[in-house]
């Protein structure tokens, strides 16, 4: 009787170093691993095992997360069903983390693949087996977290003792044998920034100054070796270093400061001199801020990430307000978005609308609330074609997203589940992703492409619509007062459940220019007749409301 050839089975074999230590040795770690695998791989030949060409192998990664370059790669060869074995020297090698290995086995099942240690005898396809891996997972993710604990309790002691701890040394020092030291010309050049800034008293400024002067940070090694050089000091660069207690010789842990060993370079005196101008600028910022009328600061982004700050431009006597890309801003043009320009009542009309049809909001002068705004709205990104706006959750139903024609599209899962809430107050940070189609047109004198101005644009019929409402419903609060029937604006609040500020700014609109109100109901009234632009510093004399919003 002939006895059957067993079945051909391709065996990949991974391994793993946390570290980076002697894997620069002609043979290191992953080779004796490999080697072992190998030699076992070739044990059970008679079971028809054999081995694929391909090498998986991750130095210097730890087995606390999945995401491994070499893991990966495996994943999609089981996936791609290449593969029936999985060979490793030990079970930590593949993951230190019971739930990663979850996962893995898992997937395994998924595609009929079987997973083996080679210095432990496991058989994944028995629950005996699987209890035994588990029960051993559960160990070395313990040897982990205390590996880990001890690692951050001897930080915490070194730091403690004012013991510098390794990372790119601040302008002015350099590291030596694990040991910080002073630069002279950088540690001039550091006491130069904070003597500028104490009589600049501005980070917009004072870069601008420094990449006048040709000044430039140091240049940053990563752990990688990759070299990072920039040529001019971001604002927020800048901010960061002026804030450094190091520069004092001192070393900031957990919120508590501590003597460092290394000599302080800048004069205590000085340093909170500078500390003190800094705290100045935050507050007048965050007044700026709230009396301001750009109602997505601190929300609205370029597609590289930087922030788009509120800015304007004063022609005849009218003033037109931008979101400008910080990098555009700190004259850096090269590394802004695709859009570093844009019309500030054009993008507010846009998000508006979202909200309005999202949140299922009739009252557009509820929309134009900047905290209202703060607390829908996550984040907002400007790209050549489209906006995209994260808004947090706070329906039950499946997320949205506008299609061309500005309608809602339930297309889009939400990133997490649903649970029933009010219709206009977020109670988790889930959020819902949409875009909205949009495009901007290239200004052929400035080379940049950005936003129209909405200088000769008119308020859609919508927009119209809703602030007509909204003017109505300010005289009606008006006529109540004036007539006795209502003692003030807070009891009006009171009695609309609405915000007594809010209530006060919208009251404003009973004042406009019968001109301005005309050109609204005829539909001509430009794009910058907004509710929140109407009601900011609102002229008292007609004339000059309609000379501030072009009404001729």
């Amino acid at each position: 009787m002939k006895t059957p050839s067993p079945k051909s089975q391709r065996c990949a074999i991974y391994t793993r170093k946390s570290t980076e230590h002697n894997l620069d040795l002609a043979f290191n770690s992953l080779d004796a691993q490999r080697e072992a695998c190998e030699a076992y791989v070739k044990s059970q030949a008679h079971e028809g095992w054999r081995l694929v060409p391909d090498r998986f192998d991750d130095g210097g990664l730890s087995g606390a997360s999945l995401e491994r370059p070499a893991l990966q790669s495996l994943l999609d060869l089981v996936r791609a069903k290449g593969v029936d074995v999985i060979v490793v020297y030990k079970v930590d090698r593949l993951t230190r983390s019971l739930a990663d290995f979850a996962k893995l086995v898992e997937v395994f099942d998924e595609h009929g693949v079987s997973f083996v240690s080679v210095t432990q005898s496991f058989n994944t396809t028995s629950s005996m087996g699987r209890l035994t891996l588990n029960v051993l997972l559960s160990f070395a993710q313990f040897e982990r977290e205390v590996i880990g604990e001890r690692v951050r309790d001897k930080i915490a002691a070194s730091k403690r003792k004012g013991m510098w701890m390794g990372g790119n040394a601040p302008l002015g020092y350099r590291a030596i044998n694990k040991k910080i030291e002073i630069v002279p010309e950088d540690a001039e050049l550091a006491g130069k920034i904070f003597a500028d800034y104490l009589r600049i008293s501005s980070l917009g400024r004072l870069a601008a100054l420094l990449a006048k002067e040709g000044v430039t940070p140091k240049r940053r090694e990563l752990a990688s070796g990759r070299i990072i050089e920039t040529d001019r000091f971001s604002i927020g660069a800048l901010a960061q270093m002026l804030k450094n207690r190091f520069y004092v010789g001192e070393i900031v842990y957990r919120g508590e400061t501590f003597k460092a060993e290394h000599e302080g370079i800048i004069d205590k005196e000085l340093f909170e001199a500078v500390q003190e101008k800094l705290a100045e600028g935050a507050v007048a910022r965050q007044k700026a801020r709230a009396k301001s009328a750009a109602i997505l600061a601190g929300l609205l982004f370029d597609d590289r990430g930087h922030a788009m700050s509120p800015s304007y431009a004063i022609k005849k006597g009218v003033r037109y307000r931008y979101y400008v890309s910080q990098a555009l801003l700190q004259g850096d043009k090269t590394n802004a978005g695709s859009v570093p320009r844009i019309s500030a009542p054009e993008v507010e009309e846009l998000i508006r609308s979202a909200l309005r049809r999202t949140l299922t909001v009739e009252d557009d002068a509820i929309i134009m609330d900047k905290a209202f705004v703060g607390a829908h709205v996550a984040r907002i990104v400007v790209r050549v074609d489209q906006i995209d706006v994260e808004i947090y959750d706070s329906r039950d139903n499946a997320a949205t997203k506008l299609d061309a024609s500005g309608k809602l599209d339930a297309s889009v899962e939400l990133d997490g589940g649903s649970d029933a809430v009010e219709p206009i107050i977020p109670s988790r940070r889930k959020t819902i992703k949409i875009s909205i189609p949009f495009a901007p047109v290239k200004n052929p004198r400035k080379g940049v492409i950005y936003a129209p101005s909405g200088e000769a644009k008119q308020l859609d019929a919508e927009a119209c619509e809703q602030l007509l409402k909204s003017i109505a419903r300010s005289r009606r609060w008006m006529d109540a007062i004036s007539s006795g029937k209502i003692a003030s604006f807070e009891d009006i609040a009171a009695a609309e459940n609405l915000n007594e500020p809010y209530v006060r700014r919208l009251a404003l609109l009973a004042f406009l220019s019968p001109k301005i109100v005309r050109a609204i109901a005829g539909g001509v009234a430009p794009s910058s007749c907004t509710a929140s632009s109407l009601t900011l510093s609102l002229p008292s004399v007609w004339a000059e409301q309609e000379q501030k919003f072009g009404i001729a």
